[in-house]
């Protein structure tokens, strides 16, 4: 049974435990479909659907799997969220499918998914699984869509174009120019700039979680001084 709150679930999913920043898992999607916000949601939004569903699934059956085939009753239950997921894309965002190719059916070896259904899933009842896997999955989504922000916007001097790939005609319009002239930096979408963008990152997260923690000293610092004793009555 956890002891966690769903304010420390949330706290641990979003920033404290982030799967990308700080257990420094799934880089290899992390890194290779972000060079747009595009690709970046559609992996986010497939990553989310995979680690609620077989969060759920596995907080469901930990009590009826024996433990020699617990992992491979895991790894069973994400590959069949996955091939949901698939499904669904093929059928509704079929270009963005194409785009992200082999990155979806690679969700099934994902670390993210495994080390939570093992971590937290077997281990805690349905309503905290789920708020578990909804919670690192949106850690994870909101860095691959920073990320993809980032490089989009460094690369082409643009942002959310082609959202219509995930989202339809009605997100045809929505690329966001900044600078007309701009040149573009390849390095920003070309994996390098991908690893040194996610360094940065990293590396401004770490010092945020400095400046808290100086903070949080600072303010609970006693000072001591000294202390009068009243003595009242007649001492003999």
């Amino acid at each position: 049974m956890s002891t966690q709150s769903y304010r420390q679930i949330t706290h641990n999913g979003l920033w404290k435990n982030n799967p990308a920043l700080v257990q420094l898992l799934g880089l290899c999607p992390l890194l290779a479909v972000t060079a747009s916000v595009v690709n970046a949601l559609g992996l986010a939004a497939a990553t989310l659907f995979v680690l609620v569903t077989s969060n759920l699934c596995v907080s469901l059956i930990r009590n009826v799997v024996t433990e020699s085939i617990r992992l491979p009753a895991f790894v069973l239950i994400i590959a069949a969220a996955v091939t949901g997921t698939e499904l669904l894309m093929q059928a509704y965002a079929y270009e963005l499918y194409q785009i992200l190719g082999i990155f979806l059916p690679l969700i099934t070896t994902n670390c993210v998914i495994l080390g939570r259904a093992d971590a937290f899933a077997a281990k805690n009842p349905v309503a905290p699984a789920v708020a578990d896997g909804f919670m690192m999955g949106m850690g994870f989504g909101l860095v691959l869509v920073v990320l993809g922000a980032i490089r989009e916007l460094l690369g082409t001097g643009a942002v959310f174009a082609n959202m219509d790939l995930l989202l339809g005609s009605m997100a045809a319009d929505w690329t966001l120019v900044v600078a007309e002239d701009y040149t573009g930096l390849l390095l920003a979408i070309l994996p390098p700039g991908a690893f040194i963008i996610t360094g940065l990152l990293i590396a401004a997260k770490n010092v945020i979680d400095t400046r808290i923690e100086n903070m949080r000293r600072s303010e609970t610092t006693v000072e001591v001084g000294s202390k009068r004793v009243r003595v009242t009555g007649e001492i003999a």
